[in-house]
């Protein structure tokens, strides 16, 4: 979709939607319940899907399928992305009333990045056709190590970019209620929760790096791309709350992430010579989804320390 307006249309709508959620429903720093998690969740899946109605309506029965299979793939990869907040937050111990602001901000930034990743990777896909290729092999090989990987390890502390910080900005040695800076005899401090944001930020890019190629293999619609995502992202914050208390009974998740990557990777490389259609991409990835979690279920970890921050 190439018309201005629906780009205008959707950009005021995320920020109407970041406004109203910010300074409406959470104005006031507070423990989110999982009642309340579940409910936001229902309702972002649900405005998804009667944007992806919309695309049926305006574009066709094939773009609403890309829609629904590329926020299904961004929403299965963004479940890596709650395991890592849910280290990053014991890693950091913060405190519960504190976490739905950083993922907030964690959230609009990220929202700005994977628009500058989409815009650019449309760009050189459309003059580098090739790079299809190199993305496919860069998902396949990313699913294998994934498959093989036994233990999420979290090191904060070797993240370059925050030992940069911490030699440019103070830090203090306790949270400041909800404040990322304060002010302390004339000099500007950041609080562990602007580290912790920080982190946040520096972890999404690692895995948009993932979740933006495998979308490639849906779509080059630089629209459905973004939108997709954007809703996948939206939807992350309130997921998290919902699922936080259950995601380590998840061990088997990663197999069927990797799995996802590894197909939409092979999709790419072999796009030229024989085209899988998206409702069969789609099926495919709910299928592994269901078959991952159902696993988890009935193979339950042996070992309780299976998933632990480090």
């Amino acid at each position: 979709m190439e018309h201005p307006v629906a780009w205008v249309l959707f950009g005021i709508f995320v920020l109407a939607m970041l406004w109203l959620d910010l300074a409406v429903f959470h104005k006031k720093a507070h423990v989110v319940s999982i009642r309340e998690a579940l409910l936001w969740s229902a309702f972002w899946i649900g405005l998804a899907l009667l944007f992806n109605i919309g695309i049926y309506y305006y574009e066709g029965h094939e773009a609403a399928l890309q829609f629904l299979t590329g926020y299904l793939i961004e929403k299965s990869l963004s479940i890596d992305n709650l395991f890592v907040f849910l280290l990053i937050f014991t890693y950091f111990k913060v405190p519960a009333i504190y976490q739905h602001q950083v993922l907030f901000w964690g959230i609009l930034g990220a929202l700005v990045m994977r628009g500058l990743f989409i815009a650019v990777g449309v760009a050189l896909v459309s003059q580098f056709s090739w790079l299809l290729y190199v993305f496919g092999v860069f998902l396949i090989v990313t699913g294998a190590k994934l498959a093989i990987e036994k233990n999420k390890e979290l090191h904060p502390e070797r993240n370059p970019f925050i030992k940069l910080f911490r030699k440019i900005m103070p830090v203090t040695s306790d949270y400041e209620e909800d404040k990322f800076i304060v002010k302390r005899n004339h000099q500007y401090w950041a609080t562990p929760l602007l580290v912790v944001l920080l982190v946040v930020e520096t972890t999404d890019v690692i895995f948009a790096m993932d979740s933006i190629p495998a979308i490639f293999a849906i779509t080059l619609d630089p629209f459905i791309v973004f939108t997709s995502n954007v809703f996948a992202i939206l939807g992350l914050r309130a997921l998290y709350f919902a699922l936080a208390g259950v995601m380590r009974l998840f061990h088997h998740l990663h197999y069927g992430l990797s799995a996802i990557l590894v197909f939409v990777g092979i999709k790419m490389l072999v796009a030229d010579h024989i085209h899988i259609p998206a409702v069969l991409a789609l099926g495919f990835i709910a299928l592994v989804l269901v078959l991952s979690v159902l696993a988890s279920i009935i193979w339950p970890a042996k070992d309780p320390e299976h998933f632990k921050a480090k």
